[in-house]
């Protein structure tokens, strides 16, 4: 079992500042190579700047899905809005903060 790191509230992965029924990931930063369920756990708990991940790396198995526990390919994420491994419905408004985690 991957371990999440950061101000998680459930075992689905909900943090204290993204706890809807959809928010149901957690992403792998690149900086510290943890899984955190979003990108202000991983500000408050690490002592470092985020470092993104390069288009190039979306291949790489970043996104752990809290239904399942299955990771994901950044590319197989950000192309669906449900886990390819169990059909749980994902947040569509992550979206709006992938240039956070990944250099688009």
């Amino acid at each position: 079992m991957v371990n999440i790191h950061g101000l998680t509230v459930d075992d689905e992965s909900r943090c204290t500042h993204y706890h809807t029924p959809l928010d149901i990931i957690a992403i792998k930063f690149k900086c510290c190579n943890k899984f955190y369920s979003c990108y202000k756990c991983h500000n408050e708990n690490e002592n470092h700047e985020i470092i993104r991940w390069e288009k190039d790396e979306f291949d790489e198995h970043a996104i752990l899905c809290g239904v399942c526990n299955q990771t994901l390919s950044i590319n197989d994420y950000m192309l669906s809005e449900v886990c390819p491994h169990c059909s749980a419905r994902f947040n569509h408004r992550c979206k709006y903060h992938h240039h956070i985690y990944f250099k688009i």
